[in-house]
């Protein structure tokens, strides 16, 4: 077995069939369960199928140690990554079960367990409840109610991804610029091109202007608004713009913006 350790981040018991299953969220975001738990509930010898995973080289992939809170303090477990659970319980052969309801039980698990499990830390649901799914098929007010709010959890999500990302490309496109300017500053003749203050209008006009689109698309439209900059003016760096041309970029890219928002940029 790996002597890689669980670092956990988060610990959830969560409810299956009756069963009270142990399981953590590791700091990398991975979902993993207590083996003995799983043992326990479906009667399984917790070392026999400990030696049955370290026979295998995927289950193994995914078997680790981790320190869980318990009734008797802080105890180390073992844990298999709830992605293999599917894989260790399809190794249970239900035909030799001779308990009609224990094999009906383990069937059940082999089902829906790892879902469960893993949903615990994705919405929060700690339980598998059988009529959750025909209950939301009613047209009632509350059942409204919680696919509202299930959908407003998920726009919320994307909406922080998207501003995560479009954070991280403007510090990129922010770094990338100041590289620019260190070649650039050895390049062109001051009295032919805008000076340093009417290139930073420039640039901001083009950030305004790249931003709204990129809100709209949820991708980085910086470049493409430099791309149609230059391609209008036949240049390769807004820095190299004459300075008797400033004024016609500027406008450019001020109608633009007002086209998106209906005001200036700047």
């Amino acid at each position: 077995m790996s002597e890689k350790l669980v670092q956990v981040a988060e610990q959830k018991t969560v409810l299956f069939l009756d069963d009270k299953l142990l399981a953590v969220r590791a700091v990398d975001s991975e979902v993993y369960v207590s083996l003995g738990h799983l043992c326990d509930a479906l009667e399984l010898d917790r070392q026999g199928q400990s030696q049955r995973i370290e026979r295998s080289q995927v289950m193994l992939s995914g078997y680790r140690q981790g320190p869980v809170e318990t009734s008797g303090g802080v105890q180390t477990a073992y844990l298999l990554r709830v992605d293999l659970v599917p894989f260790w319980l399809a190794g249970l052969n239900t035909s030799r079960i001779k308990d009609d309801m224990r094999r009906a039980k383990v069937e059940q698990y082999q089902r829906n367990v790892a879902k469960v499990l893993w949903e615990a830390f994705q919405e929060g649901r700690l339980t598998s409840d059988p009529d959750l799914e025909e209950l939301l098929s009613q047209d009632t007010e509350a059942v409204q109610a919680y696919k509202m709010l299930q959908a407003m959890v998920k726009l919320a999500r994307n909406q922080i991804l998207i501003e995560n990302r479009l954070t991280t490309q403007s510090v990129q496109l922010e770094n990338h610029e100041e590289r620019l300017e260190q070649i650039e500053s050895t390049l062109g003749t001051p009295d032919r091109h805008v000076t340093p203050e009417q290139a930073s209008q420039i640039s901001q006009a083009v950030k305004a202007v790249a931003l709204v689109l990129s809100k709209r698309s949820g991708s980085n439209q910086y470049g493409s608004v430099y791309g149609e900059l230059y391609r209008k003016f036949g240049i390769t760096s807004y820095k190299l713009l004459s300075a008797n041309r400033f004024e016609q970029a500027m406008k450019f890219l001020t109608d633009w913006h007002q086209d998106l928002v209906g005001d200036a940029p700047f």
